[in-house]
């Protein structure tokens, strides 16, 4: 009789432990384990540019759920119908808790593996396990992948302007929220690279839109860092997006240029087909390179990291199978001093930055998250999506993800896709040719 009064004082005081012990008590008494029981889909376009696609894993334990994202904006129908007829039948009745088995399962089950549409499908379910796990435990996720090892998520800020004045100021106004980690882009990807439509040589009767011309954006964005640092000083930490349009030759052109500016990083200097250019570049230039927004298979990543040839690695979170294989790619930076800058602006939603920040939480070759500004709708369909303060990323301490999903809002904000939705992707030059990515 004391010791079941001491248990239970104890159980007032850490509430989890109740539930640890219900568990513990089911498998000694033979019950059967926790099983997924149905897989919700819930398509929602809370704003026009979000396309997302979330799954509710429903287990057999009454209220017990967890939430995970399959966001791909720009085949969100695919991923939706592909969950419909092909993953949640296989995935019914599985075992919960069996991480690690279900990610290698689904990794496996298509056959042909590593591609986007099955990543972000892997992802979801990966994610909503451990939102379930960390549910039944009582704790937050970063707290089962090992606890914390930073008190918050730093984030760099995305600062704009068409010209180096107005870039400066902007770069200043993130300075006086707290940021200390800017990124900066004069006009979007490729500004200061592109010139007027109509202007310059070109064929006749041919393209006439805006050109990108690689040696001009050479010329441009260097001096534009200088500036910045001119006006502002050392305190700031700058980065920068190439987006892929350089060839590699004036890659490293841009990167030798850079070295004065003392950049934080510079990302995606290269297209991820040129990969293997990373071997002349870290040779020759001490700018701090990242990369990765694109990549999906491991062989892009590993020999990067294992070769030391980028400094961050940017991969998304959700497109690369979730939080399993992203701790496992936080593992392989630490033994190769590379760190981690997961990308998670855009169109990304608020379970997708949580995945994240749950893995960032808990690692030691963190590096910087790119930041996520959410408009109000969308804070009030994920009460307890994570909170942004002086450049921080916050949690809400909640057990598993710390979010929830209301899906009478969501069903309010039925799911679209725009076929134009890829087009800003679409650059080309004075000939006419695109230019990547």
């Amino acid at each position: 009789m004391h010791t079941r009064r001491q248990f239970l004082k104890a159980a007032s005081v850490a509430p989890w432990i109740v539930t640890t012990a219900r568990v513990f008590g089911q498998e000694a008494r033979g019950e059967k384990p926790l099983r997924i029981e149905d897989v919700k889909i819930i398509a929602t376009s809370p704003r026009p540019g979000y396309s997302w696609v979330f799954i509710k894993v429903i287990t057999n334990e009454p209220g017990l759920f967890g939430l995970g994202s399959a966001n791909y904006r720009y085949l969100s129908w695919a991923v939706k119908a592909a969950l419909e007829k092909h993953m949640i039948p296989f995935w019914k009745g599985k075992e919960v808790d069996r991480i690690e088995d279900l990610w290698q399962w689904n990794h496996q089950r298509s056959y042909w593996r590593n591609g986007p549409l099955t990543n972000v499908i892997q992802a979801a379910l990966d994610t909503a396990l451990w939102d379930i796990k960390g549910k039944r435990a009582g704790m937050p996720v970063y707290e089962l992948l090992g606890g914390k090892a930073r008190d918050a998520v730093p984030l760099y800020a995305h600062a704009s302007g068409r010209n180096k004045e107005q870039c400066v100021e902007s770069v200043q106004s993130w300075m006086d929220q707290g940021y200390r980690h800017i990124r900066v882009q004069m006009g979007g990807y490729g500004g200061g690279g592109f010139i007027p439509p109509g202007q310059g040589s070109r064929p006749k009767a041919g393209y006439s839109g805006r050109a990108f011309d690689e040696e001009l954006y050479v010329r441009t964005i260097p001096e534009l860092f200088l500036h910045i640092r001119d006006q502002l000083g050392w305190e700031v930490k700058l980065l920068h997006d190439v987006h892929e349009h350089l060839t590699p030759a004036n890659a490293l052109q841009l990167a030798k240029r850079l070295e004065p500016a003392k950049m934080f990083f510079v990302e995606d200097i290269l297209a991820p087909e040129q990969i293997d250019y990373f071997k002349r570049l870290k040779t020759q230039t001490a700018t701090p390179l990242a990369m990765g927004e694109l990549f999906t298979h491991p062989h892009e990543w590993r020999p990067l990291i294992a070769q030391r040839l980028i400094d961050f690695i940017r991969c998304r979170v959700g497109m690369i199978g979730g939080i399993t294989h992203a701790r496992k790619i936080a593992s392989l930076c630490e033994q190769f001093g590379v760190r981690t800058a997961w990308q998670e602006g855009g169109e990304n939603d608020p379970i997708n930055q949580l995945a994240a920040y749950h893995v960032d939480m808990a690692i030691s070759s963190f590096g910087i998250q790119e930041d996520n500004h959410y408009p109000d709708v969308v804070h009030e369909m994920m009460p307890g999506a994570a909170r942004i303060d002086e450049g921080y990323l916050y949690g809400s301490g909640k057990p598993g993800l710390g979010i929830d999903l209301d899906e009478k809002i969501a069903l309010r904000h039925p799911l679209t896709t725009d076929h134009r939705v890829s087009d800003w992707t679409t650059v080309r030059g004075m000939d006419g040719s695109l230019v990547k990515p």
